[in-house]
């Protein structure tokens, strides 16, 4: 499979809803954080792919009484995602990086409107990094450019962390434990704490009207 590097998220979304049956369905905040815990740990897209297939094979292999309720969460597939993951881990498999699904012009409207938003939140150094790169140059090595803005991302968001009061965090954990219930034993403790570290990052800009950085969101 050739997989693109920037369409890991809506390759996901887009498959679970095939897999799941139903066409309207929204993946949740706790979806979002574990799919990009995916992504920051290398998962490969294939693996995640993969594993959604053989989780709902199975799901409907069991009987009618057995299958009660929808699957609701990418969550409910993170297991056979992980057997995946090191199956291909185990047999070498080459990841390959089809081109880009946007124009300079994207990416250069991306990352001004990203520099605005961080002015209106008053970080004003990182807008000024942003307006500093050198999109002339970055264009033609976008993991590069990925990772300088990662880098920014992740400075963005130690700052959210040190400033976030005790009652933030605590509501945050205790909101994610809640959607978590059903899918805990289907996901390792590297998996769960990958999740929590997600899931609260998100939140923190969600609540500081921050916006991501990365070449993802685009």
């Amino acid at each position: 499979m050739t997989e693109n590097y920037f369409n890991y998220f809506t390759e996901i979304e887009e498959h679970f809803r095939r897999a799941r049956g139903t066409g309207l369905f929204l993946l949740s905040p706790m979806d979002w954080a574990l799919i990009e815990a995916w992504k920051n740990g290398g998962i490969p897209l294939e693996a995640v792919l993969r594993g959604i297939d053989a989780a709902f094979e199975k799901w409907r292999r069991k009987p009618a009484r057995a299958r009660t309720q929808k699957v609701n969460s990418v969550a409910f597939c993170a297991q056979a995602i992980a057997v995946e993951a090191q199956a291909i881990a185990n047999g070498g498999t080459a990841r390959k990086t089809a081109p880009p699904p946007f124009s300079r012009e994207d990416v250069d409207e991306f990352l001004k409107r990203n520099a605005a938003g961080l002015r209106k939140a008053g970080q004003q150094d990182l807008a000024q990094l942003i307006e500093a790169l050198d999109l002339e140059t970055l264009y033609a090595d976008l993991e590069q450019l990925e990772q300088r803005l990662t880098a920014m991302e992740e400075k963005m968001i130690a700052r959210l962390r040190a400033s976030a009061s005790e009652e933030t965090l605590f509501e945050t954990r205790r909101a994610l434990d809640q959607e978590l219930k059903p899918y805990r034993s289907r996901m390792t403790t590297e998996q769960l704490s990958q999740l929590e570290k997600q899931f609260l990052e998100r939140k923190l800009l969600e609540a500081a009207g921050l916006p991501r950085l990365s070449l993802f969101y685009l």
